[in-house]
């Protein structure tokens, strides 16, 4: 993947740190991992020549000035759409809460050189979202892997229905407390924020043209058993289980809260 963050708050690089992460896990340097990435905030793409201005999670991402120097540009900086043009991104993150900063030039531009574009508008509320799904799911001929921060409705395109994912923390964070309070970890670690990830990737049925990028939060309760499951297995692999996990799997569900009340009649 070659990723571009447009908004390198701390959300954006916070999304960048994670993904380099799991680059590393598969196989990459941590120089190569990082070497995927193009970072832009307000001034456009971040150069090492910007240095003194940069904050400290920023600075990883800079990009050598000498490697962007002859660089096609519409102006004097470097902006979202020169870095489109010049890095050809496999996905494009938008945290940047500038609506409509996912333009079609740029879109079509990203879809022309992947096959399926991952294009993540995460912004919200809705009227802070760098594109809306419709519009991605045409610009792309229906191509396009979308997520968004705030709900949105399916969308139908040439006879077929998209069902857009909402990239929604509450896909992680129920599971996560879940699994770390069944295996009393004494703490969290990467590793268990990359299985509760990982769990959540793995209910996904994004090959299916059509279907959501991420399980519906409809479906919070088996997600989050799912994750919490991961997410013991990862504390009692790191060492950070402070009870046994003879059956992870009934542990888990058994540690579930469920809203069941005693009906009460008077009499």
């Amino acid at each position: 993947q070659r990723v571009v963050i447009h908004g390198a708050g701390t959300a954006g690089m916070g999304i960048a740190d994670m993904l380099r992460e799991v680059m590393v896990r598969e196989g990459l340097t941590r120089e190569e991992a990082t070497r995927r990435f193009y970072a832009l905030d307000r001034q456009g793409l971040i150069t090492d020549d910007r240095a003194a201005t940069l904050r400290d999670f920023q600075v990883p991402y800079a990009r050598p000035a000498g490697e962007v120097a002859n660089w096609s540009r519409s102006g004097d900086g470097i902006g979202l759409a020169d870095v489109v043009a010049n890095a050809e991104p496999t996905m494009l993150i938008g945290t940047s809460t500038q609506p409509a900063a996912f333009t079609e030039q740029i879109v079509r531009q990203m879809a022309s050189k992947a096959e399926r574009p991952i294009i993540l508008p995460l912004s919200n509320p809705t009227s802070k979202c760098e594109a809306l799904p419709q519009d991605l799911i045409r610009w792309t001929e229906g191509r396009a892997l979308v997520a968004t921060g705030s709900p949105f409705p399916p969308v139908t395109y040439e006879g077929r229905t998209y069902r857009i994912a909402q990239a929604n923390n509450a896909l992680i964070f129920p599971g996560l407390g879940l699994g770390v309070a069944v295996a009393k970890a004494s703490r969290i670690n990467e590793p268990m924020l990359e299985a509760a990830a990982d769990a959540v990737a793995e209910l996904s049925d994004a090959m299916t043209l059509g279907a959501a990028l991420l399980p519906p939060v409809e479906n919070l309760r088996m997600v989050s058993a799912a994750v919490g499951i991961a997410v013991a297995l990862a504390a009692e692999k790191e060492g950070l289980a402070q009870v046994e996990l003879s059956s992870p799997v009934q542990q888990v569900h058994q540690a579930m809260w469920r809203p069941e009340y005693p009906q009460i009649e008077p009499i």
